[in-house]
């Protein structure tokens, strides 16, 4: 793509997009093109279509997928190239509403005691005790950590934004322990293997993949389980999904409410206003 590619690079810098929805758009709309081998600006609404139809038709893609490649080619159109009437008409995939496994608390703790790497171990943790995105949990430095105030600062999270989140008494303990133990140089707190660089998450997804498979779980279980974890376990002890939200970094309420599972011991735990009717607890239903 040339020149266009670059046009859409800053027209994403431009808009504040994370660095990981930057590289999967270039990386899709180069896809798109390259299917074709002429340039976008002499495709149209037929040649999309007809792409996405390879996509759904031929390789099955899912429909994760199907939705980044519409986003990444309505963006390239409707930003870029200014011609948004080549993808006006273009539908979104329908996604299917399904709910992620959830760890239970000891899943949880067996998961963090099959890890041996003391460094995976507190990654993990810490995307875990904190409700981070792992990308934001790698890319974490030394001078995030505010033990005085017991806080973690998570800097450009998604679409940029800054946020603090809670830092666990365990969580600090078990920081200090790695960093004792490790003492990391440079300013990541989980340095990689390239010097001035943070560790990859491709690298802590493989180590979870490993810990999920001696542990003999069933679950469908990723990095970003803990995530969802974190959210659902603050939901069943009572936490406000508001406070919930705020912690997550979600501009949305409503997507908050997809993100967390409404768990049966939460369900049961809810009181039926038949039981509260006649007691003082009840006034407020009159």
């Amino acid at each position: 793509m040339g020149t266009i590619r670059d046009k859409m690079r800053d027209d994403l810098d431009l808009r504040g997009f994370a660095a990981t929805t930057k590289k999967e758009y270039l990386r899709r709309a180069q896809n798109f093109v390259a299917y074709y081998h002429r340039p976008p600006t002499e495709l149209g609404e037929r040649e999309v279509r007809e792409f996405l139809l390879y996509l759904v038709n031929e390789k099955k893609t899912g429909s994760a997928t199907q939705h980044m490649y519409v986003a990444a080619i309505k963006f390239l159109y409707t930003t870029t190239l200014a011609r948004p009437e080549v993808v006006v008409n273009i539908p979104w995939p329908k996604r299917p509403q399904t709910l992620p496994d959830i760890l239970t608390g000891e899943e949880v703790e067996l998961l963090f005691q099959q890890i041996e790497s003391i460094k995976h171990r507190a990654i993990l943790m810490t995307a875990y005790g904190a409700g981070l995105r792992i990308s934001e949990a790698c890319s974490l430095q030394t001078s995030d950590i505010d033990s005085k105030r017991m806080l973690i600062h998570v800097h450009e999270g998604k679409r940029s934004k800054d946020r603090y989140v809670m830092l666990s008494e365990r969580l600090l303990e078990v920081l200090r322990t790695y960093w004792k133990v490790v003492r990391p140089s440079g300013p990541f707190l989980f340095p990689g293997a390239i010097p001035g660089r943070s560790i990859t998450t491709s690298a802590v997804q493989r180590v979870l993949h490993q810990a999920v498979a001696e542990c003999h779980l069933t679950k469908r279980i990723t990095v970003h389980s803990l995530r969802h974890g974190f959210a659902t376990h603050l939901l069943e002890m009572g936490e406000d999904i508001r406070v919930i939200q705020k912690l997550l970094g979600h501009s949305s309420l409503q997507t908050t409410a997809r993100y967390t599972k409404v768990t049966e011991r939460h369900i049961g735990r809810t009181k039926s206003p038949l039981d509260l009717i006649g007691t003082k607890e009840g006034e407020v239903l009159r």
